[in-house]
């Protein structure tokens, strides 16, 4: 088995750097207050195509606006090519610089 076929990425999208880490089953894509929802929303799509499900994580009300205006975005990008998704909220713990944070987490899946 590929390890990266099994193993997700986490990357921050829509900023000027992307960061990549291994982490649970589906690609995570890491959002922040800065991101630009239409470039999220790009990624998101990307994945769903590629592999029918991907992970958002947020932090605070600012990313967690864009996190959610992205997944609007890419629930349209992906109506015009016949492909119609969910998304499924919950809480998740991250660790960020040793410290315990609670995240937004989007599980977004084809319908």
């Amino acid at each position: 088995m590929n390890t990266a076929q099994s193993l997700p990425v986490a990357r921050a999208v829509g900023a000027s750097s992307a960061q990549t880490e291994q982490q649970g089953t589906a690609e995570v894509l890491k959002v922040s207050t800065r991101s630009r929802p239409s470039a999220v929303a790009g990624a998101i799509a990307g994945v769903i195509r590629e592999n029918g499900t991907a992970e958002v994580q947020s932090i605070g009300a600012g990313a967690t606006n864009q996190a959610i205006k992205a997944v609007a975005i890419a629930r349209s990008y992906l109506n015009e090519e016949g492909i119609e998704i969910v998304c499924v909220p919950s809480f998740i713990d991250v660790a960020i610089d040793e410290e315990e944070r609670t995240a937004i987490r989007l599980l977004i899946e084809r319908r």
